[in-house]
């Protein structure tokens, strides 16, 4: 470089008028009007305006070259615009260029670097780094980077110590797959990547360190979503001699000041705390979005006696039927739009879906109702409060639960197309008192419904030998808008506890040793009352910035298949690789 660059685009204002300085960036647009020339120039910071005069015509000339996305360095003076510009920063001035050096020059992009793309997903990501030249994206992590900063700030002002867990770590349950990484030094054994790092971090208790905060990435082989990837971020911490409480009011201190300070939101604590099971009976869903009240109905009183197959099945086979009313909402659900509507909630499990509208004329239309009695049907609407304009929907299943999720998606498909989402105030509160243990189908046995380290609620602690499914756990989530952000729990701090627990689970004796025998290991040797929590930054940080997809604060996403476009990512590897890793591949016969 001929030239050391003095200041930065999107940092030159008035104050700089009659200022020599020197710019670098990128080229984003050329304007060439006979005898000027014109170059919005960018950078990280933003945009500034280079004025080039046909005065100087070898200078002119060099300029007349320049094309979207070459890489120049500019020197020249800060002078005042005469077209200002209201929707730049930089808009009141140009810099009128003398000398200009072309560091890089740029082969057309495969898309336009502007604001809103309208090209397809798979594109951005093999590109990814020119769709982070656009400013809306960039801006995403020019503020993951401050909220990042004050979170370290933040957490050493109150005595919490940054330890960094190992990345290779061994292969324990957590309730997904493991990314598995193989050993050279032990052929036939491999590492795991951490999921989290929980048993880690509560080592980090058992050696005394009191308070630990961990900004950790975490890997998880699982289907992806809009919220999700396979290579994360958490805001891990833990807290020696604490209980739910302290911990709860550590985190709520912590998320009060981050709104506070990067979003201009206000926080009023201590946040409101409802329990699971009235989450589920109420909302459908152990994170319920409260910014609208819609509760669920429930209708097995109502219909105890029916003669109506599908409801009468339902709650024979100890299931439930479920009312969702939307009111004033009859218009916006034509025959059409509830179609839809019932094809929609399939994806869900949903096994069907019915409905009685009252138009405002008076006019009744219903898909279920002649299957009722009258009195069946009285009762209904008086326990819905059904009026004109309403429509209601209803939902059965023979598994209770699954009737109850059923009817929380429903709610929340209602919610979006009634648009009642927008310009409300956000909802967060603590979910609390989770069951222990759920059931498995696909596995046949109860398993952990956080994970095998929760402590279980004291009082519940009788239920162990017998009813096991009846017991609460001390674990606790923190709920934004509808999205888990958080969660964590007292851990277990008695060998003899944990062991009955994997008992429950099914764990035999040679694999808990085998997988958790270090840390079984640990708790034999003095441990404190310890908990944790965790924070999901990357969904923290898509929700508040208000992001569609968990891809736009994540530098370097991997697509829906987990597949990582713009390096291709998995790749076949050297068989040199496997033959020191003492690995073979199987590949699938092409023809089966």
């Amino acid at each position: 470089m001929k030239y050391k660059r003095t200041n930065y685009c999107g940092k030159i204002f008035s104050k700089h008028i009659g200022k020599k300085v020197t710019v670098c960036g990128w080229v984003v647009k050329q304007r060439n009007l006979g005898h000027l020339i014109f170059v919005d120039l960018r950078d990280i910071t933003g945009i500034v305006q280079l004025n080039f005069s046909k005065k100087d015509i070898s200078l002119f000339e060099k300029a007349s070259l320049l094309k979207s996305e070459f890489v120049i360095i500019a020197v020249g003076k800060v002078m005042e615009r005469s077209n200002k510009n209201k929707n730049l920063l930089t808009g009141n001035i140009e810099i009128k260029v003398s000398k200009l050096e072309i560091c890089s020059k740029a082969e057309t992009t495969p898309f336009e670097i502007v604001q809103k793309l309208n090209v397809k997903e798979e594109l951005r990501l093999q590109y990814r780094y020119l769709d982070l030249r656009r400013k809306n994206l960039a801006e995403n992590f020019i503020m993951r980077h401050k909220i990042l900063k004050f979170t370290r700030e933040h957490f050493d002002k109150y005595g919490f110590f940054e330890i960094e867990t190992p990345v290779l770590t061994k292969s324990t349950i957590e309730g997904a797959r493991d990314y598995l990484v193989p050993s050279r030094v032990f052929p036939g054994k491999f590492f795991a990547l951490p999921q989290s790092p929980q048993l880690y971090k509560q080592l980090a208790m058992i050696a005394g360190f009191d308070r630990y905060i961990q900004i950790a990435k975490c890997f998880r082989d699982e289907d992806l979503r809009s919220d999700r990837q396979p290579e994360f971020t958490q805001i891990d911490l833990e807290m020696s001699f604490a209980d739910e409480e302290d911990i709860m009011t550590v985190v709520e201190n912590f998320i009060k000041k981050l709104f506070k300070k990067f979003f201009s939101k206000t926080i009023k604590l201590p946040l409101r705390k409802i329990s699971y099971d009235e989450c589920i009976e109420k909302y459908g869903s152990d994170k319920p979005d409260l910014r609208y009240e819609m509760k669920l109905i429930h209708l097995d009183d109502e219909l105890s006696d029916t003669n109506f197959k599908i409801f009468k099945d339902a709650i024979n086979s100890g299931g439930s039927v479920v009312g969702v009313k939307a009111e004033n909402a009859a218009k916006s659900f034509s025959r059409k739009e509830i179609e839809k509507l019932s094809e929609k909630l399939k994806t869900y499990g949903a096994k069907g879906l019915v409905f009685t509208k009252l138009d405002k004329d008076g006019t009744v239309s219903s898909s279920f109702e002649k299957f009722l009695s009258q009195d069946e049907k009285i009762s209904i609407r008086k326990k819905a409060f059904i009026k004109s304009g309403d429509i209601l929907f209803v939902v059965a299943d023979k598994v209770r639960l699954n009737c109850f999720y059923t009817a929380g998606n429903l709610r929340f498909e209602i919610a979006k197309k009634l648009k009642l989402l927008e310009n409300k105030a956000d909802s967060l509160f603590w979910v609390t008192d989770f069951p222990m243990f759920v059931y498995s189908e696909c596995e046949n046995r109860l398993v952990a419904a956080h994970h095998p380290f929760t402590a279980p609620q004291d009082e519940d602690l009788e239920f162990l030998e017998t009813y096991p499914e009846k017991i609460k756990a001390r674990a606790y989530d923190l709920v934004l808008n509808g999205n888990e952000i958080g969660g964590g729990s007292i851990r277990i701090n008695n060998i003899k506890l944990q062991m009955e627990i994997f008992k429950v689970l099914g764990i035999n004796k040679n694999e808990v040793e085998n997988r958790f025998g270090f840390l079984l290991n640990a708790l034999r040797f003095g441990t404190p009352p310890h908990g944790g929590f965790a924070f999901g930054f990357d969904r923290l940080l898509m929700i508040l910035l208000g992001c569609e997809s968990i891809k736009d604060v994540i530098f370097f996403p991997k697509a829906s298949n987990s597949f990582e476009l713009m390096s291709s990512s998995p790749s076949e590897v050297y068989k040199s690789q496997l033959k020191a890793l003492k690995i073979s591949v199987c590949h699938k016969n092409k023809k089966s």
